[in-house]
């Protein structure tokens, strides 16, 4: 038996210091949760599953997005979160809670927030709960995983079945055109942050007269 290692793959300084730095960044992540307290609420603390296209807001941005949903719903106003977990969980977080929100999204994980949370596949974009009535929702934010056309289109079916009206829409800024055409939406001068830099230029659309701008 040869024992050459030649052939046994090895990584480059580079992606070996990335690596590194990967999981030192989880291991105060942890060290943070056991230390300060566990709010499963906070932003982050259901890891980011990328094979999932999934991208968490910078903690800033889904507190504005958080607060323009509960300004744009009124009192008492209920919000749908579409594929958007961060802005649910910074809206859990709030001590006055004059308003009721569920999230759609699926990613089973989120069904630790239990009765809120509801299954959602954006390929059957109207494969809902019977409770889930049509236009029963002050706003509904979304923010669809992938940037296609067949995403956007999918997933504003959904949109416009559960809105009274109001709609706050997260997508790349290369489906504008799309986006108002589908959903009548116009781009807003806010733009949103991830807590991991995309390469996509990200924005964010309304169709009502928003803080946002």
């Amino acid at each position: 038996m040869d024992d050459d290692d030649d052939d046994v793959p090895q990584l480059s300084a580079h992606t070996l210091a990335a690596l590194q730095e990967f999981y030192l960044e989880q291991q105060q992540r942890e060290g943070t949760k056991t230390s300060q307290g566990f709010n499963q609420y906070s932003v982050g603390s259901i890891e980011e599953n990328w094979q999932l296209s999934q991208f968490w807001y910078s903690d800033e941005t889904a507190s504005c997005l958080a607060n323009e949903a509960i300004v744009a719903a009124g009192k008492g106003g209920r919000i749908a979160c579409v594929s958007a977990p961060s802005v649910y969980q910074k809206l859990k977080e709030r001590d006055d809670k004059d308003f009721s929100v569920v999230i759609l999204e699926y990613d089973r994980r989120f069904s630790v927030y239990g009765e809120e949370f509801i299954f959602y596949d954006y390929n059957n974009p109207l494969s809902l709960p019977e409770n889930l009535l049509p236009h029963s929702f002050d706003i509904v934010i979304a923010d669809p995983p992938y940037l296609s056309e067949e995403c956007l289109q999918k997933t504003a079916e959904t949109i416009r079945y559960l809105t009274k009206g109001k709609i706050l829409l997260c997508t790349g800024a290369v489906m504008e055109e799309q986006a108002a055409k589908l959903l009548g939406v116009k781009i807003c001068k806010f733009i949103p942050k991830h807590s991991r830099n995309l390469a996509n230029e990200f924005r964010c659309y309304t169709n009502y007269a928003s803080g946002l701008d």
